[in-house]
């Protein structure tokens, strides 16, 4: 699933290509991309209008129009398509041969904006504001924000019983951060993702803040360079990958596990200790780990 890293990156990218823009009209091919919102609601609701600014909320991409808020939502692995007009997409759109798949899209006085999620669970919602989204409204802090600070985060720990991995995926706590950086995170503070958020010290608390903005500012650095591609449909995230690849890279150097190893555990990113409990579990004749 894309977290903050990635969903800022491909607003980045996004902002120069639709800032400003009218939309002429909203091509919405597979309705179940707007549920609960009718589509024609959302086609009605976003024509005519105006991208004044693109920006982000947590894992949430924002449009805002001259009259409301157009959402993006990538949930697992929706992407983000660009054409250079209405003709392209309607030749490659979910076509047999050379075709794209596409759920929604904007046509744009100057190009078209696609939104596609083959598993149909990303979402694309017009809103009169942010305040009728519920998603937007319990959002807590932005984990990318100039106001997460170490004793912001100090004052949310504090205040939550939570084992630390639940309290760093409580979008409602701090937005943006998901399974893959609250590992990463957590592992950098050398802390036990079962620990309860309220027991740790001030100074554990600035040390998991510290690790929390160092992750996820590398993580973006990855995911801006290569940049996202939004004319390549067999793009998706390749900054992840990319990022992932670092990550790889201390798989490789994990030393053997041991019974001896097992209080440490807890620290580690989920992904180094399923590989490691794999590795042991292959030299006994077992299989791999799924």
């Amino acid at each position: 699933m894309p977290e903050v890293p990635e969903v800022e990156a491909v607003v980045r990218k996004l902002r120069p290509l639709v800032q400003r823009r009218r939309i002429r009209c909203v091509h919405v091919f597979h309705p179940i991309a707007t549920k609960p919102q009718a589509a024609s609601r959302v086609t009605r609701l976003a024509q005519g209008q105006r991208i004044c600014s693109v920006g982000r909320k947590g894992k949430y991409v924002l449009l805002s129009l001259d009259r409301g808020l157009l959402t993006m939502h990538f949930k697992l692995d929706g992407q983000l398509l660009w054409f250079a007009d209405a003709k392209e997409l309607l030749q490659r759109a979910n076509q047999s041969e050379n075709g794209v798949h596409v759920d929604v899209a904007l046509e744009l006085d100057k190009g078209v904006l696609g939104f596609a999620d083959r598993r149909h669970f990303g979402r694309v919602h017009l809103w009169e504001s942010a305040e009728d989204c519920p998603g937007l409204r319990v959002l807590g802090i932005d984990a990318l924000s100039r106001d997460f600070t170490s004793s912001r985060l100090a004052q949310l720990l504090a205040a939550s019983k939570r084992p630390l991995k639940d309290f760093l995926l409580d979008q409602s706590r701090v937005a943006g951060i998901g399974n893959i950086y609250s590992c990463e995170s957590l592992w950098h503070a050398r802390l036990d993702p079962r620990r309860r958020a309220n027991t740790l010290k001030p100074k554990e608390a600035r040390r998991l803040h510290k690790a929390i903005v160092s992750v996820l500012a590398r993580a973006l650095e990855c995911c801006l360079h290569p940049a996202p591609d939004f004319r390549n449909p067999e793009w998706w995230f390749q900054g992840a990958g990319k990022n992932s690849s670092r990550l790889r890279s201390r798989r490789r150097t994990l030393p053997p596990l041991r019974s001896a190893d097992s209080a440490h555990c807890a620290r580690w990113p989920v992904h180094l200790l399923l590989r490691a409990l794999s590795e042991v579990g292959a030299t006994k004749g077992h299989g791999p780990i799924a």
